[in-house]
């Protein structure tokens, strides 16, 4: 049995375009960031799981989905492979999605936009050459001597 079901926040808008051929399908392309259960030290906290929708489902994605929205999926795992322009052969993993829903209200999602903007940190000051400058009362110990 091939039945993935997935949790989590898109990266950015879903890319849409046209299948060529008589049936001229809808295709939607997006990514999902699913949080792990468990992070092991120097880990990322999170997968980027490559979908595609098909049909209605992917005039729906288009419509609806946002980056930075919560949604959950159920679809199957597809695997392909393909040659590029530098003759190199690319293996692909999707998930092909067969149901998509939301998994927070409007407004929690608005919610979640304003936050997130608001968390953005200003980035050190560096000097001349590029280095940050610490503050003047920093007293961590450097990792290096």
């Amino acid at each position: 049995m091939n039945k993935v079901i997935l949790m989590g926040r898109l990266t950015r808008d879903p890319e849409m375009r046209n299948s060529n051929g008589e049936s001229n399908t809808a295709i939607a392309r997006y990514t999902l960031a699913v949080d792990r259960r468990y992070k092991r030290e120097g880990e990322a906290g999170a997968d980027f799981i490559s979908c595609v929708a098909f049909g209605r489902s992917a005039e729906f994605a288009e419509k609806y989905f946002r980056q930075g929205l919560k949604v959950v999926i159920t679809g199957r795992i597809q695997t392909g492979s393909y040659t590029n322009r530098d003759g190199n052969k690319v293996y692909t993993t999707d998930v092909v999605v067969e149901d998509q829903e939301f998994a927070e209200s409007k407004a929690a999602a608005q919610r979640n936009r304003e936050e997130s903007s608001q968390e953005r940190m200003e980035p050190m000051p560096v000097d001349e050459n590029g280095f940050m400058t610490l503050p003047e009362d920093f007293d961590e110990e450097l990792p290096f001597a």
